[in-house]
């Protein structure tokens, strides 16, 4: 007969640690077994390959579920986490997008992550640091999940599914005390009934060679390690860096007709031509003016094959 673990250890016979051994029922269905389809994080393997003399990470932990972990971790910062903590959530109830959109997800579904960092770099250039991320995510869930991958400015994931382009992630940095708060959530295991908007997709509906978490946000958090230090290396020059010519390369939004919604209730439509170097996407409009774009959300519109125009 095999021994078995003490109530409060797992198989290894170690203690488990909150986000790191059996999870809570009702992620699947309820009961002890529910974590065989979306398992709890790690959260020891994850210091163990990520918390490495020398690397940028500091401190990482992962909590059951939290309101949004951006807003968790700017209270931290302000208290005097360091540049590196990383915090990391099963679960987000109120979780902030870009404009203060609010989202949810079910637990254990996807990666909720936030980070701590404080950029040596000219503060003029700190707009660059979503974008960055931005990247950082693509590279990683190309090369670790094998998907096709693709971003909206300024700060979406895209995943092609059936042929469409379909947002699976989202990147939001905040200011906070003398740094900056990037948080980061992507869809992993969502069932089409499970997504929070027919344009929306997830890691398992496009089909990724790998739906771990453990991995993924490994992944994740080793490429956004790189391009943050080739971005520090730089002073923050986009162009230095390579993180302009990788955004371009990868940004979906470029070459594309679109409707920007800008701050106040006003629209502009235009063809989305450059990025500027502090990271403002460039609209060439209808009565030939360049108009500079910081700050909006960015509709790609479609071909009206109707009226020969754009809907």
């Amino acid at each position: 007969m095999t021994p078995q673990p003490p109530e409060n250890q797992d198989k290894d016979g170690r203690s488990p640690e909150p986000g790191d051994g059996p999870g809570t029922p009702g992620a699947s269905g309820g009961g002890r077994w529910s974590d065989l389809e979306r398992p709890p994080l790690d959260v020891r393997a994850l210091r163990r390959a990520l918390l490495r003399p020398g690397s940028l990470w500091t401190a990482l932990d992962v909590v059951d579920a939290t309101g949004s972990t951006n807003t968790d971790l700017a209270l931290r910062a302000a208290a005097g986490a360091p540049e590196g903590t990383v915090l990391v959530a099963e679960e987000q109830t109120a979780a902030r997008g870009r404009l203060d959109r609010r989202w949810s997800a079910p637990p254990r579904s996807g990666i909720f992550v936030s980070v701590v960092l404080t950029p040596r770099v000219p503060q003029e250039r700190w707009g660059w640091l979503p974008l960055l991320a931005g990247v950082a995510t693509a590279t990683a869930l190309s090369r670790a999940a094998g998907v096709d991958t693709a971003l909206k400015w300024p700060n979406d994931v895209l995943l092609t599914v059936d042929g469409a382009e379909r947002k699976a992630g989202g990147i939001l940095a905040e200011r906070a005390g003398d740094g900056v708060v990037l948080g980061m959530g992507l869809n992993v295991s969502l069932r089409e009934d499970e997504l929070p908007v027919p344009t929306a997709t997830s890691l398992a509906l496009a089909g990724a060679h790998t739906l771990d978490r453990d991995t993924l946000l490994r992944a994740v958090l080793r490429s956004l390690e790189t391009w943050y230090a080739a971005w520090q290396d730089a002073d923050g020059d986009p162009v230095a860096s390579g993180v302009q010519e990788a955004y371009v390369a990868g940004c979906a939004t470029l070459g594309r007709a679109v409707r920007a919604e800008l701050p106040g209730g006003r629209a502009v439509r235009g063809e989305a031509v450059a990025l500027d170097g502090d990271g403002r996407l460039i609209l060439a409009t209808g009565d030939g003016v360049q108009q500079p774009v910081g700050a909006g959300d960015i509709v790609h519109l479609r071909p009206d094959t109707d009226g020969g125009g754009y809907s």
